[in-house]
């Protein structure tokens, strides 16, 4: 009897263990959420499509681009709406979710866009972070900053 009980801890134990390490490497259905959201929204910017930005970004969006420029939402619709800007590459790699609860999450990755603006070429390679939330009931994205990586 003094052996079993032991044993039994024991066995609870690495099956506790073993659940939490599988959890850990399963696709969390809000960050696949989040991953859709990222995802909507870039093809929403590629296409210039200013209803679907309009729902995906919060009320109060902000963003801040790569010269330190920040607009809110409207001012980054307008932006977008530019018929002088026409994107041929909108792309990310890298992308991680980090969520905080059920309600809030911070996405990173790496931002990759070409195109011509007033008929110049251009090329940007970022780092961004977008804060996620979720706002009476559907995720939004409330805040974005886009930074040109130092050079090595």
């Amino acid at each position: 009897m003094k052996i079993w009980m032991p044993l039994l801890v024991v066995a609870t134990l690495a099956v506790w263990i073993l659940n939490i390490a599988g959890a850990q490497h399963k696709p969390d259905a809000l960050s696949s959420k989040l991953l859709g959201l990222e995802k909507a929204w870039n093809t929403a910017y590629n296409r210039g499509d200013v209803a679907a930005m309009n729902s995906l970004l919060a009320d109060d969006f902000i963003i801040t681009v790569e010269d330190g420029r920040t607009f809110s939402k409207s001012g980054y619709i307008a932006l977008n709406g530019n018929s002088t800007v026409h994107v041929e590459i909108s792309e990310m790699s890298d992308v991680k979710v980090r969520m905080h609860g059920n309600t809030a999450a911070v996405v990173t990755g790496i931002y990759h866009e070409k195109g011509t603006s007033k008929g110049n070429r251009y090329e940007y390679h970022d780092r961004f972070t977008d804060v996620g939330m979720n706002v009476a009931g559907k995720w939004q994205v409330i805040a974005s900053h886009y930074a040109i990586p130092a050079s090595e």
